[in-house]
């Protein structure tokens, strides 16, 4: 179990050296995440028109080892941009992958460019 979660770090802006084209904004749905794969990793991609930001988390949730983050409800906690798992309702930071009940589970986190209309998530590898 650890060794899965070993793959997923989370990455700055300044540490992006790989910048990947993951698809096209028309391609995400609004309000919404979808999933993409980048090498042996599941990302969760989130087109968070109510705020006019994009975001990037690690696919797996933490607690139960599951590919379902792309599938949670994105939202916001005390002006926190989050994502809740669909099957067990943790709350993760979209900014920065913390738990925001305080738990020690946390999530990796991806920076997210757009360019002439084409979405990009940097990796650090």
């Amino acid at each position: 179990m650890e060794n899965i979660l070993e793959q997923y770090r989370s990455v700055t802006k300044k540490e992006a050296k790989t910048w990947f084209k993951v698809g096209v904004t028309a391609d995400f749905p609004e309000n919404s995440g979808a999933c993409i794969k980048y090498k042996t990793k599941q990302i969760a991609v989130y087109n968070f028109t109510r705020t006019g930001k994009w975001y990037a988390t690690q696919n797996l949730c933490p607690h139960k080892m599951e590919m379902v983050l792309s599938l949670g409800m994105i939202g916001d906690k005390d002006g926190i941009p989050k994502v809740a798992c669909p099957m067990h309702k943790k709350n993760f930071s979209l900014e920065d992958g913390t738990n925001l009940a305080g738990d020690d589970l946390k999530i990796a986190t991806y920076p997210v460019k757009i360019e002439n209309g084409n979405v990009y998530i940097g990796f650090s590898d």
